[in-house]
Formats: C-alpha cells, structure tokens, sequence
C-alpha cells in the first residue's frame, strides 16, 4: 500500500468520522468547496431546467442576425454572490426583467434536487434581488447555535431556523407571542431557553403557572413575581394593568411636545424616555394558558372574565409601556369562551411546536400563513423541540431549540439572580425564597413605574 493510498484512506476515514460527529466541521472542510463547484458547473442547466430563465430580448436576436450569428440563448438570473456559511451557502441572484421573486420560491424544491442539497429557501432582498439560502446537511437534526450571537437589549436568540439562521425573539419588533404545543413536544424547552437568554438582560420576568408552579418556581431567583394558582394570577394581572397605566402617565409627563425640541425627542413609549427616567421592561410567561380560561362555577366565570380582560387590555396597550406577552399554550380555540379570540388577534408571534390535531395547527396560522399549517401537523414525535414560526406578515420557517435542560436554566437564573428588579407594584407576588450565600453581585437597582 503506497502513501498515497494512506494518505486517502485517512481523508476519507476523517471525512465519514466528521460527517458523522461534526457535520458543521465536515460542511466547511469538505462538502462546501464541493457544492459551491457543483453550483457554478451546473448553475445555467439547473436555472433552464427549472424555467428561471428568459429568453433574449428583441435588440440581441436583431444583433444576431444582422452579424449573421447564431440566436443567443435564454438568460438566468445573474449570480451576485456566492459565500458559504457553517451550514450552507448563500447565493444572490439578480432577475431578469420579466422575472419575478415568486418563481424562485417556487422552484426552490427543484433547486435543491438538482444542486443535491439539503435544504433551498429564499427571500427577496429588494427589488429584483433575491437570496437563496442552501443548507448542506440536516441543521435541525442537531442543534448546535453558533458561538458568536449578536445580542441586543429585548432580543435574544432562541433557536435555529432550517436555513441555518439564528431564530432571534426580538420584543421590540414583535412585542407579544403564543407558543403552542401537545405534552412533549418541547414547549417547556423552549420556554425556559427563552428565560435563560433573558436572565442576563435588564428585563422584569413575570410568570404565571398554574400547574402549582412546577415549570417556572424553580427559576424563581430570577422572578419580579409569580403566581402558581388562577387566584393569584387574577390579582397579579390587575398589578399589572395599574403599572402599565402608571407608566403612561410618566410618559404623558415626559413627552415633551412643546415647539422648541425636534420631533425625534417626542416621548411615545418607554425607550423614548431618558434612560435615568425609562421604565424597566416586563416579560410577562403564562405557561398555560386554558388554565386561566376554564371555569366550572359562577365565581370561576367571574374570575375568569377578569383575568381574560386583563390579559386582553395588556396586548393591546403594554408595549408603549414596556410589557410584553409570551402566552404558551396547548390549544388556545374559542371553546375557551369570549374574549379568547380577540387576544389570540393581539399575539403577533407564532409559533407551534408538534400538535395533537389539524385544528390546534389553525389556532397559530390559520389566519395568518395558511400553508404552514401542514407544515405543523406534520412534525415528527421523535423530533422534540422543532416547531413551525411565523408571525402576521405570513413569512414563516422550521426552527428547533437547542436542548436546555431545566438544570441549566435554573443556573442561568442564579447566576443573574442579582438583576432581579424589584418592582412596588409587584412587590405581594415576589417569590419567597431560602437564604443562600452567594457571590456578591451588583446592587438591585429599583425602578419605579413613575417616579
């Protein structure tokens, strides 16, 4: 056996182990110079195949023939770009006049057969621009995010997209959400992997829990409030509606309308305010959601009409005051009774993990992205964690959460457990918790709704 042989069967032996344990390794050491060649060799009869191109205009067929040439063939879109990432490669097209973003869309399925992908999606950028984004392996299969995240006050990364895009849950751009999904099918995960990335934020974490507190009282260090039974939860909301509405008479104080200041320094929410002046941002979790609806007596009515009106008002008015709304739930129908559907109206977000039936895939995006109801019933049970997001604009896509387990939440939380604002409003439904000695941390600093 020559070195040479060795030498191979060492790359190939290496390449299979890669493929096997890191195939983010084996992607950007082996499988993209390859694909991006098979791209560039194939790039004019995969476009022609798949109808992306157009034929030549009138001037260049007249050209022709008065050269005495041949007919120019028909024309594809126009690489811009062609740049790997960890998970695929990116390619920028150009259209052609006549062309259209739609076709590209429609095609991706037939792209990714011909350039032998994983996965193909695109986007149009801007007018006539559009990317295609090729995934060379199952990203969603194991989740690994990437080591550098670029992170922003109110937005943090929660999961990765099929793509191979960061799936950020970004509060300021889409301030409430409703996150669905059956028993087990990675709802929770997703839950406490968004309040473990929030726990290092200058952010109020709120939660209700109905289920006697099981998911969320372990992450009590890091809690403003919490409330474990429907009792509680009602009070609470009502706290909640009376600092939102504090806070909109400082705004009201604060805004600053008189004729001598430039129109960008008007005051209409909290981040218009000066910082020394701006309220500390509320993240309000309800983890389930049918357990603040459901009622069985009169009293229960009652109770249960206040908690939905509170509910009800806070995704209408909280996000000029700084609160926001992660509602989480199995089903969320109008079998819940009055009132439900206008909230759901409210919850931009959408996301849903695996459902029991094609009715609870409605509830998320019957109204808002049709097609991406089957894309939810037909998650696998064997994938815990994946899920289908989209939000009012129709756009929707694959994400899958990378694995938190509840251990390293609860970490997460203690580690930040320092930045716990305590909130007067809020002060009866702080949790009360055992005497710990820890490393000393920086002071809680107490921002008031009003001061």
């Amino acid at each position: 056996m020559t070195a040479l042989t060795v030498a191979l069967l060492l790359v190939a032996v290496t390449a299979g182990l890669l493929r096997w344990r890191r195939p983010a390794w084996h992607w950007l050491a082996f499988g993209a110079l390859f694909a991006a060649l098979r791209v560039t060799v194939r790039y004019t009869s995969v476009m022609e195949a798949c109808g992306l191109t157009v034929p030549p205009s009138r001037w260049r067929l007249a050209l022709a023939r008065m050269t005495n040439r041949p007919a120019p063939e028909s024309r594809p879109p126009r690489i811009l770009r062609l740049r790997p990432t960890r998970t695929g490669l990116v390619l920028r097209l150009k259209l052609r006049p006549g062309q259209d973003a739609f076709d590209v869309a429609a095609a991706t399925d037939r792209l990714r057969h011909s350039f032998a992908m994983y996965g193909v999606t695109s986007r149009e950028l801007r007018s006539g621009v559009v990317e295609v984004r090729m995934t060379g392996y199952d990203v969603l299969k194991r989740v690994q995010m990437p080591s550098k995240v670029e992170r922003a006050p109110m937005r943090v990364p929660v999961a990765l997209r099929e793509d191979g895009a960061v799936h950020f849950r970004d509060y300021r751009e889409t301030p409430h959400a409703l996150t669905l999904g059956a028993t087990k099918s990675g709802k929770s995960v997703y839950q406490r992997n968004l309040v473990a990335e929030l726990a290092p934020q200058d952010v109020a974490l709120v939660g209700i829990d109905c289920k006697k507190g099981v998911e969320l009282f372990p992450l009590a260090r890091r809690f403003s409030a919490l409330a474990d039974n429907p009792d509680t939860a009602a009070e609470l909301l009502d706290a909640l509606v009376s600092r939102m509405e504090e806070v909109y008479q400082l705004i009201r104080r604060e805004q600053r309308i008189s004729a001598d200041l430039p129109d960008a320094e008007i005051a209409a929410d909290i981040w218009d305010l000066p910082e020394h002046l701006r309220p500390t941002p509320v993240v309000l979790l309800v983890d389930e959601v049918a357990e603040l609806a459901l009622y069985a007596t009169k009293e229960e009515e009652k109770r249960r009409d206040r908690i939905i009106t509170a509910l009800a008002r806070l995704a209408q008015l909280g996000r000029a005051a700084g609160i926001y709304l992660e509602v989480c739930g199995q089903r969320f129908g109008s079998e819940l009774g009055k009132g439900i559907t206008m909230l759901r109206a409210q919850l931009t977000g959408r996301t849903a993990h695996r459902v029991n039936d094609e009715s609870s895939a409605n509830m998320a995006f019957g109204d808002i992205a049709p097609d991406a109801v089957l894309a939810a019933i037909q998650i696998p049970t064997d994938k815990p964690g994946l899920a289908v997001a989209g939000d009012s604009s129709g756009g929707w896509a694959r994400i899958r959460t990378p694995h938190t387990s509840l251990r390293q939440a609860v970490n997460a939380c203690n580690q930040h457990a320092h930045r716990t604002p305590a909130l007067p409003e809020l002060a009866p439904f702080r949790p009360a918790l055992p005497h710990v000695e820890s490393a000393p941390g920086p002071a809680v600093e107490v921002t008031p709704a009003a001061a």
